[in-house]
């Protein structure tokens, strides 16, 4: 943003600092008005014919946005991805192990990343881990829902997970 010296133009358009128009006038004029008033004469739309410039006190202004920008990243909520990996020949209680932390992340508001690792000849029983990775999204349904189908990418095999909002 240009303020005060900084305005070069011959014609701009000037708004009070209370938000009234004070019509079109040569920027000398208009930075005159603004330090008769004790502010800044700052250009908020540059493209404008002529451009726009408001008298306002620019320190002010940039605390408040400043201040607002905070506020929104306070707000902002940053969803982490948490990995699970299993196995195909994974035992029941290892699962439901498995399956009990997920239930956990998705509360906590993260994504699941469920993959399954084939070693060996593995590879050519791929069905079971898409079961197994199908039977894992059942477990977790009522708290996460499922982003990402099954996809077999080299030796595993990936699923995305979503908490219920």
């Amino acid at each position: 943003m240009q303020i005060n010296e900084e305005i070069r133009d011959a014609q701009v358009r000037v708004i009070s600092d209370s938000g009234d128009q004070l019509g079109i006038m040569s920027g000398k004029e208009a930075m005159n008005v603004a330090l008769e008033k004790g502010l800044d004469l700052v250009k908020i739309s540059p493209n404008a014919e002529p451009p726009v410039c408001k008298i306002m006190d620019y320190g002010k202004y940039k605390f408040e946005l400043a201040k607002r920008e905070k506020e929104n990243r306070k707000n902002q909520k940053v969803v982490n991805t948490k990995e699970i990996q299993l196995s195909p020949s994974i035992d029941t209680n290892d699962f439901n192990t498995k399956c009990n932390h997920a239930v956990k992340f998705l509360k906590n508001g993260d994504k699941v990343k469920v993959s399954v690792r084939f070693r060996g000849r593995e590879i050519s029983h791929s069905e079971i881990g898409e079961a197994l990775l199908l039977r894992f999204a059942e477990y977790v349904k009522e708290v996460g829902n499922m982003d990402k189908a099954p996809k077999l990418e080299g030796r595993n095999m990936t699923m995305f997970l979503s908490p219920i909002a």
